[in-house]
């Protein structure tokens, strides 16, 4: 029982902050002033971390430092399996032996002063709760402070974080004489996309407007903060054991910005049964054709494939291969695997040779999915309420009320 323990420790995660010469205390709490310099903060770490091998001695721990992400450093050897994520002075740690952990910690309290803050709980307004089973994330208190924030802690709770169909233009209704509490309200949103995906769409449509913000877009805003008082707890559990295959859905809404008439793509991204990318953006140019911006959502979840592979690979995941990629769009489709199809195409020739080339090396495999079970759906547009709680339901979100602890 006691081993059984120890490992459950061991891979758990742990956060560190580091605190600055000059420190003053009052009561348990650390005051002090830091200098906003990521570049700098992360340097420091790793000139102290990233050395090969070992050698406790002279100080250096034989990490090696992400390319693809700057901020985690990796340590793995054939018996064990560190990993450390640096946010300007705080650090997340995880390993797989818990001695190693404690020793790193020794060693960077010795460098800079840390206060060891224990299993990591609440981490820069995520909740995380761990059992047995799997890892809860979610931000409840964060969004109780937001709907204290604007007075809607007794406000009746919407089932969609958007009416059915809603399109928001830059010059309807009049403009807010206070613009400012439209902004901290979005930034606020736009932080809570860490959690739940499912208010991703309506923020990206909502943060278009934040230099002229009109009472049309604060109707819209607050209907979301009215959605989210419904689900407070809402957020991502991830299964302790699950399949290692990625499962990939990409979608588009062709021209539905009414200001520029440019397409809005949509990818959401599942490790087994948990989402781990999520994505709503407009895209860059005008698309002459649905096909044309199907395929270029293609080529950007594409690129956020590659990327996460990339990571899975840092830490030693496997990724088994071809990943699928589900589309609902056949002629894009058709133009991956049909060269002829290019001659069509030449205006998104980069996109085109992106895709296919993933295509050819196995990387990935496109399958077609009908509109209508089309997950993506979520990031491209407003839906009703059945079909929202239908695709909804599909992401893995859990209550934390209901969620084993």
């Amino acid at each position: 029982m006691d081993r059984e323990i120890q490992d459950l420790e061991a891979n758990d995660t742990w956060i560190l902050t580091t605190l600055p010469p000059g420190k003053k205390t009052i009561g348990s709490k650390w005051v002090y002033k830091i200098k906003l310099n990521p570049d700098g903060s992360i340097e420091r770490f790793k000139a102290r971390l990233v050395a090969k091998g070992y050698n406790q001695i002279q100080g250096e721990f034989g990490f090696n430092q992400s390319s693809h992400d700057h901020c985690l450093f990796i340590k793995h050897n054939t018996s064990s399996f560190m990993a450390l994520l640096v946010y300007v002075d705080d650090v997340l740690i995880t390993g797989s032996h818990s001695d190693d952990i404690h020793s790193l910690k020794v060693y960077l309290d010795g460098l800079f002063t840390i206060k060891d803050l224990g299993f990591a709980k609440y981490f820069l307004g995520l909740e995380i709760a761990r059992s047995e089973t799997g890892t809860y994330i979610n931000q409840r208190k964060y969004i109780l402070d937001i709907l204290t924030d604007i007075g809607l802690t007794n406000c009746k709770p919407y089932s969609t974080p958007l009416p059915l169909g809603l399109k928001l233009t830059g010059d309807a209704g009049e403009l807010l004489s206070d613009p400012a509490t439209y902004r901290r309200l979005i930034g606020h949103l736009l932080y809570l996309n860490f959690t739940r995906p499912d208010i991703t769409f309506a923020v990206q449509q909502l943060s278009q407007f934040v230099n002229s913000p009109r009472k049309s877009h604060w109707d819209a805003a607050v209907h979301v903060v009215r959605y989210l008082k419904d689900t407070p707890s809402n957020g991502h559990f991830f299964p302790a054991h699950s399949h290692d295959s990625i499962t990939t859905y990409s979608d588009v809404d062709w021209g539905s910005c009414l200001d520029t008439r440019r397409s809005i793509t949509g990818y959401c991204i599942f490790l087994g049964n948990a989402l781990i990318s999520w994505k709503t953006k407009k895209q860059n140019t005008i698309s002459r054709s649905s096909a044309e911006a199907e395929y270029r959502a293609l080529s950007a979840t594409v690129c956020e494939l590659q990327w996460i592979s990339y990571i899975a690979k840092d830490l030693h995941l496997p990724v088994a291969l071809p990943i699928t990629l589900w589309c609902d769009n056949q002629t894009a489709i058709h133009i991956t695997k049909n060269p002829v199809f290019h001659e069509r195409t030449k205006h998104l020739d980069i996109d085109c040779h992106l895709v296919r080339n993933k295509f050819k090396e196995g990387f990935v495999i496109l399958k077609h999915i009908p509109s209508r079970e089309q997950v993506a759906d979520l990031f491209t547009k407003s839906l009703g309420i059945t079909a929202f709680q239908s695709l909804l339901s599909k992401l893995g979100l859990r209550d934390f009320l209901r969620c084993p602890t």
